[in-house]
């Protein structure tokens, strides 16, 4: 596709990559400073909070994926760094934000679930827009596809194998991040109790993740059972558990 959006002389680049990725975070804190007006939680706090977990997404997204390369990045120590190359893992980047909002919040005594379906709104969304940060990079390719929806990357600067035939595993990513997304967004005027959207959210992205990752061709990291991708496991481990808070949130609040 298209590494590369603009060139400025040879002092200037900016990458696509690192472009849809800043789009991705003005659209997680715009639809975040939205739902916290209509909550009545403090927009500015909300806003402020997003900036920590911004920047604890983007270290643990990039940690797990060099642990996940660890011998690529053994022999070339300063690519870690190099993250408009693509290389971010979304469970990585969950984790790390989870901790430093946890944090945020007890910090300043923000209500957990309410904040946790805030992020249940910004998430999906963001992750929309960095799909297709990834398609453009070439990162997170697919696998070899026969069918009339393949694509075929032919820059020279793609991170993806060129000029063969290739599930858009990016778009797939994208598309399914985005239903996620309006189905919460419908969804949330009728919720029974605080936290239920984040729940749901963990639920439909954990089995998201592990259907599309089926189809990803690129380099996985090590296998659980032989069998499954790391993110697998945490998607399908993650699903449960969020079915399980469910059931067992549905019962407390439908007996309170």
């Amino acid at each position: 596709m298209h590494p590369v959006l603009l060139k400025f002389g040879g002092l200037i680049t900016i990458h696509t990559y690192g472009f849809f990725i800043a789009l991705a975070v003005l659209a997680g804190m715009f639809v975040s400073r939205y739902e916290a007006k209509r909550l009545g939680i403090d927009p500015d706090k909300v806003v402020d909070a997003c900036f920590y977990v911004v920047i604890a997404a983007i270290v643990g997204s990039r940690l797990l994926y060099v642990l996940t390369n660890l011998e690529f990045f053994m022999a070339a120590p300063l690519d870690v760094f190099k993250i408009w190359n693509g290389g971010l893992v979304f469970y990585g980047g969950f984790i790390g934000s989870a901790v430093t909002l946890i944090a945020y919040l007890k910090i300043y005594h923000l209500p957990l679930g309410k904040m946790a379906d805030i992020a249940a709104l910004a998430l999906p969304l963001g992750h929309t827009l960095g799909r297709i940060g990834c398609f453009f990079a070439g990162c997170c390719y697919g696998k070899l596809c026969h069918q009339p929806w393949a694509i075929t990357f032919r820059n020279a600067d793609s991170l993806a194998p060129l000029f063969v035939q290739l599930h858009p595993t990016q778009l797939y990513s994208s598309a399914s991040n985005f239903l996620i997304f309006l189905l919460i967004f419908t969804f949330r005027r009728f919720k029974k109790y605080d936290g239920q959207l984040f729940w749901i959210y963990i639920a439909f992205y954990g089995i998201n993740r592990s259907i599309i990752e089926v189809f990803r061709g690129d380099f996985r990291g090590g296998t659980v059972f032989n069998t499954f991708s790391i993110s697998q496991t945490i998607g399908l481990t993650s699903a449960l558990i969020a079915v399980i808070m469910l059931i067992i949130l549905g019962r407390k609040n439908s007996t309170s």
